[in-house]
């Protein structure tokens, strides 16, 4: 990516339907009412040749003080503040507030190149609106209509000359990509790399601490955080080095109990979420632990191990705790018996306002990571599965015992397993768990999802299919003489 885009604006100018239509996907949320985009969302742009990033951003307003919208004010302040270009939105259909004339006046003193765009320009209804914009001092305005891709050339031509001037700068700090990884190759290294980082997705019930904690993690105040539940609306995602290790983390909307999700935002807020964790490698379960295992956050573990992915359990707000190692007990002992599917997973104690506990919460996600990354040989595995066998037989439904015949690793992230057997749809599913319980203890990998396939290898009975043999001569003779 040569430059950073910033697009900025008063609320419900287009910014999020532009960043959309940029990234050449739905990522961000969009919807009439105003001031549905709260964080700072990156996303990578295409637009003819060029590639850049561009970043979606909350509402300007007129608010300085320490309200929500003032925070996000101060969000969007630092966001033109590391862009490289501006693209200031105004809406042609309503024409220029006081409110854009505020904003132009800081984009003048903070910004480095700023690009004036009437957005929903299309028709007669913007032309006087496109004509008012000249009166903000930023020069020509570029008619755009976010929603129809109108003005999209304009843009292009506009950007042109001025990414060239960062073509040096970002041949410098590309990072390595492409590395090659043989997925067949036993000894595949999938450690986390500058091109390749480590993708985690933190989730949670709303004011669980997620904003707080990737904060911490990060090390400076780059998500909207407060004490109103449910800030967080789009599925963030931040790039970082975090204790070394290269990671891309989403922060996520809290998701409550379905039929307490009335609001449409809301609504659109969670679907973004769960998408998160199918991109994610590793889910951070973050939980309150003046209230843990609640209904809800069993639901969202669960929904992580069904996905496959690699699970970390966090209890936050560790700080204020009282009898920790009691409170320590009872959790775990929780934990065992209410997410049995997840069994030896990590479980760590951190607090994300003070930043305790977050060397161990690094330290979990690498091992949880290198588990899901398990392979083991084809060898080991027949042995083991000869030895599970000894010890506890399969079933003999209708007399004629299931025998499995053979054993092979399929894949990893998660690790998954196939087993050649006889009758596989009569085999229990008591017996399947017995397995992967044996995997996990077997081959050290706790917690992480183990999928175990059955195929049937068919019938292995030599003869069958062949043809009669003819009788011997002797068996001819005492034929000829029971005849006689």
């Amino acid at each position: 990516m040569s430059f950073t885009l910033a697009i900025v604006g008063r609320p419900n100018v287009g910014k999020s339907t532009l960043f959309n239509r940029l990234v050449g996907k739905r990522l961000a949320l969009v919807d009439d009412q105003p001031g549905v985009t709260r964080d700072l969302r990156e996303g990578d742009a295409r637009l003819g040749d060029l590639r850049f990033t561009v970043i979606d951003t909350a509402g300007l307003e007129e608010v300085t003080d320490d309200s929500l919208q003032g925070r996000m004010r101060r969000l969007t302040e630092r966001a033109v503040d590391m862009a490289d270009i501006c693209l200031f939105l105004v809406d042609a259909r309503i024409g220029i507030t006081p409110v854009d004339e505020a904003l132009a006046e800081i984009l003048r003193k903070r910004a480095a190149h700023v690009i004036l765009g009437a957005n929903k320009a299309e028709g007669r209804a913007g032309e006087a609106g496109v004509l008012d914009a000249y009166a903000l001092g930023l020069g020509e305005p570029v008619r755009l209509s976010a929603e129809h891709g109108e003005g999209m050339d304009e843009l292009y031509h506009i950007l042109r000359p001025l990414a060239d001037a960062f073509v040096a700068r970002a041949e410098a700090d590309a990072p390595e990509v492409e590395v090659d990884v043989e997925e067949e190759d036993e000894d595949a290294d999938f450690a986390p790399t500058t091109a390749r980082p480590l993708q985690i997705a933190v989730i949670g019930r709303p004011n669980a601490g997620k904003s707080t904690l990737i904060n911490r993690i990060l090390g400076e105040d780059r998500l909207l955080t407060g004490p109103e539940a449910g800030i967080t609306r789009d599925s963030i995602s931040v790039s970082m080095r975090w204790m070394g290790t290269p990671v891309r983390v989403f922060d996520t909307a809290g998701m409550r109990k379905k039929a307490r999700v009335v609001d449409k935002v809301e609504k659109l807020s969670v679907a973004d979420g769960l998408r998160a964790v199918r991109f994610a490698e590793v889910v951070v379960v973050l939980l309150d632990a003046a209230i843990p295992f609640e209904q809800q956050d069993l639901r969202i573990a669960d929904f992580a191990e069904t996905e496959g992915r690699a699970v970390v359990i966090a209890v936050n707000k560790w700080d204020l705790e009282d009898e920790k190692q009691e409170k320590l007990r009872a959790l775990r002992a929780g934990f065992e018996k209410l997410l049995p599917q997840l069994r030896g997973a990590p479980l760590v104690t951190v607090s994300a306002m003070t930043g305790k506990g977050l060397d161990r919460l690094h330290t979990a996600v690498l091992r949880a990571h290198e588990v899901w990354n398990r392979r083991v040989t084809t060898a080991k595995l027949n042995q083991w599965l000869g030895a599970m066998v000894e010890a506890h037989p399969p079933p003999a439904p209708g007399g004629r015992r299931i025998k499995l015949r053979y054993m092979t690793q399929a894949k990893t992230r998660p690790p998954g397993f196939v087993i050649m057997c006889s009758n596989p749809e009569e085999l229990p599913a008591a017996y399947t768990r017995y397995l992967v319980n044996g995997l996990r203890e077997a081959f050290d990998m706790p917690g992480t999802p183990i999928r175990v396939f059955l195929r049937s290898q068919g019938d292995k009975n030599p003869y069958k299919g062949r043809k009669k043999a003819a009788p011997s001569k002797l068996r001819k003779h005492i034929e000829g003489r029971r005849e006689r």
